[in-house]
């Protein structure tokens, strides 16, 4: 009986628009429904091959989304192409490659567990899990072909979009502006998503208060509304799972209250069944998008009617890659400098770019978290280029508080607690202290102005210490030789102050200088007779050093590069043991890791250090040994020998580990690695000789909120000794 009331209906109208001489005006309405609303998809693929051309579109929240881009002019072939290669991790929540983090972020992102705001000395909670930066960069690079229309009645197909104003929580009717701010505003779920701000009002999910528009889609003048409902009934107590069930229960009270009668309204009526799926199921989109197929094609002969008798074909839409940047215009600035957030961007005016460079630079900017939000569109230039126009809202939050966890067998268990200040003496500034409890107790302070492109200033000091058997050759080689004592417990302690500057090189490079005073006391009471102080020194020294770090995970990566290289040289000492002289310690690093096949990465690193000059100081000699700890000084891992078991003023090291994820997160790992190291081991010539020094580990690894957990059995064929080290949390 519907379906013949449907034939009649399409009849009638037909006849009558005949009579007008004129076509029939059919309008879409898309209701919101999270990731639900991929099923519009599978309907609009539906009436394209049914013929049916739609003259207005209208939605809320994923169905703006949705129709925002069908109104621009993709096809919803494309759409489903388009929706099935988006991350769905990265819609949720905001992510930004490790690789587009500056170095003090990346630091900042593997080293704390937990981060919560800290105003008011009152702590607080992140207003939303993302600024869905993500979502706005990609919108935005599909929109690209209509950036200069801001009327959304140019658009290829008429459209309009719902938000809410969340400081009077009504609705806003959106038809014109930045159809990617339109769009996001609409899906700005409370909560999950910050607000939207447009024309000075904070806009969130349209939903709230009007999930179906179908009253705006009549008034651009639609003679047949077809309607796609994806929203949710009430759940029972069962049903509702978590914080996120819990707010769509209370968003849809109202929503099905007032449902009924906009479905009476709606001419046809399209329901797919997407029971099964939640707002965030965004991983099962190929799945709810032919559950919007099926519910369409349970009505194709009605839709039919609608049609020309032939599918609707669009002309395939063509996104540009590169565009000529003339001017960068920047609203929003107060607390931050404009060579601060150019410097972030990493182009300036007068530069040819690509997608994929704004899309870094953005995400550069966004990982300072300075910024609540981060929005941009383009004006026509001049010269026949681009003005980028940048509207940024500055985070009010700048004080923070800051949590970590770790363990291994050289440090020991110990708890980080961090207190984060930004903007504390002057623009672009941060000052930061880490303080850290436990079998030992050690701190690091740095203060730091970030400048962009322009030179860099920072501070830094920092106290460590541990106490260990470790080889005696470390401290003095006249024990070794004198007393054949080859093991001592030591307490070690190094107290250290920098001032450095540094800037960004070829865009890429990390360069700096500074000074460093240091002062380093060594202590041992095991051998009666002997001095416990081994070292009691000050040292002066000026160094620089170049980084470089693109790799996309510090401790599993799968792809990238890293390089660090540092020249120390040592210009005067108090000189406890009477035996300095100056010298230069040279140091670098180089690492890659490439991904074989599925989820299996091979990482290959060597690294080397050397002594020139006449140095007859053991304190600052390299020492292999041990894996799971900070690597500081001139300490470093290697597998197959205790902590701190190797030692000499020269060395070289190469490693191999084959990685294998054979679960979400969980690792299994084999690695080997190769040493010579010694006294003047270049001016011997034996530096690279057949390895002396060899070791190999297996291992597991699983990635968690506090940092990797790692359990690794080591051993060497020289010695024939076995290690287990458990590693727990990130590196401090």
């Amino acid at each position: 009986m519907k379906k013949l009331l449907l034939l009649l209906l399409c009849f009638s109208l037909t006849l009558s628009a005949q009579e007008k001489k004129t076509k029939p005006k059919i309008g879409v309405v898309l209701s919101g429904g999270g990731a639900k609303g991929l099923a519009h998809i599978g309907v609009l693929k539906v009436l394209e091959e049914a013929g049916v051309e739609v003259s207005y579109i209208g939605g809320t929240s994923m169905g703006a989304i949705v129709g925002g881009l069908y109104a621009a002019g993709y096809s919803a072939k494309e759409l489903d192409s388009i929706f099935r290669s988006i991350d769905a991790d990265a819609l949720l929540k905001d992510y930004t490659p490790r690789k587009n983090k500056n170095f003090f972020e990346k630091r900042n992102d593997e080293l704390y567990a937990l981060q919560l705001p800290f105003q008011g000395f009152r702590i607080g909670v992140p207003t939303a899990i993302s600024k869905g930066l993500y979502n706005y960069t990609t919108i935005n690079r599909l929109t690209n072909h209509v950036r200069y229309i801001r009327d959304f009645n140019k658009l290829p197909i008429p459209f309009v979009c719902i938000a809410t104003d969340v400081e009077t929580g009504r609705e806003v009717v959106l038809n014109q502006g930045i159809l990617a701010d339109a769009v996001l505003a609409s899906g700005a779920f409370p909560s999950l998503y910050n607000p939207v701000e447009i024309d000075g009002r904070m806009l969130i999910d349209g939903g709230v208060t009007n999930n179906y528009p179908i009253e705006e889609v009549k008034k651009m003048g639609a003679d047949i509304i077809i309607g796609v409902d994806v929203q949710d009934p009430l759940k029972t107590r069962d049903q509702i799972k978590g914080a996120t069930g819990i707010l769509v229960q209370i968003n849809n009270y109202q929503m099905i209250e007032k449902m009924e009668e906009k479905r009476k309204a709606t001419d046809i009526y399209i329901k797919p069944d997407i029971s099964g799926f939640s707002v965030v199921s965004f991983e099962d989109g190929e799945q709810i998008i032919k559950q919007g197929e099926e519910a369409a094609r349970k009505i194709l002969t009605t839709l039919e009617l609608l049609g020309n008798g032939k599918p609707v074909v669009k002309e395939r839409m063509k996104v540009q890659d590169t565009m000529y940047i003339e001017q960068i215009r920047i609203n929003g600035l107060d607390k931050y400098t404009r060579s601060y957030v150019v410097g972030k961007l990493n182009f300036k005016p007068g530069s040819t770019i690509t997608y994929e460079d704004l899309n870094t630079g953005l995400s550069t900017l966004n990982a300072t978290q300075n910024y609540t939000a981060i929005g941009y569109c383009f004006d026509q230039g001049e010269k026949k280029g681009e003005i980028l126009k940048l509207s940024l809202r500055e985070n009010p939050i700048s004080r923070y508080i800051k949590f970590g966890l770790h363990y291994d067998a050289l440090y020991k268990s110990a708890i980080l607690i961090n207190f984060t200040q930004k903007n504390i003496v002057r623009h672009n500034d941060v000052v930061s202290l880490d303080v850290i409890l436990g079998d030992n107790t050690r701190y690091n302070l740095d203060y730091y102005i970030d400048n962009g492109y322009h030179i860099s200033y920072g501070f830094h000091s920092s106290y460590s210490g541990f106490n260990r058997n470790i080889s005696a050759d470390y401290t003095t080689v006249s024990l070794l030789e004198l007393l054949n004592v080859e093991s001592m417990n030591v307490d070690y302690r190094d107290f250290t102050n920098q001032l450095y500057f540094q800037t960004v090189f070829a865009e890429r490079f990390l360069i700096g200088a500074g000074v460093e005073h240091k002062h380093i006391k060594i202590e041992s009471t095991t051998i009666p007779g002997i001095n416990p102080k081994l070292e009691n020194s000050t040292y002066g020294d000026a160094y620089g050093y170049v980084k470089f770090d693109s790799l996309d995970d510090k401790f599993f990566p799968s792809q990238g590069y890293y390089f660090s290289g540092e020249a120390k040289a040592f210009l005067f000492s108090s000189d406890y043991t009477g035996e300095f002289s100056r010298f230069t310690l040279i140091k670098g690093e180089l690492g890659t890791a490439k991904t074989l096949f599925n989820h299996c990465t091979l990482q290959l690193q060597s690294e080397t250090g050397m002594s020139f000059g006449h140095n007859q100081v053991p304190t600052f000699n390299f020492v292999l040994g041990g894996y799971g700890y900070y690597p500081t000084n001139s300490f470093r891992h290697f597998y197959g020998y205790d902590f701190l078991s190797l030692s000499g003023n020269s060395y070289i090291k190469g490693s191999i580990t084959a990685d294998y994820e054979f679960y979400r997160k969980h690792h299994l790992n084999f690695s080997a690695n190769y040493a010579n190291i010694g006294d003047n081991l270049y001016e011997e010539g034996k530096m690279f000789s057949l390895p002396t020094y060899s070791g190999y580990a297996v291992g597991y690894g699983l990635k968690t909120i506090i940092g990797p957990v790692e359990v690794k059995h080591s051993w060497s064929p020289e010695t024939h000794n076995h290690f287990t080290w458990v590693s727990v949390g990130f590196w401090f």
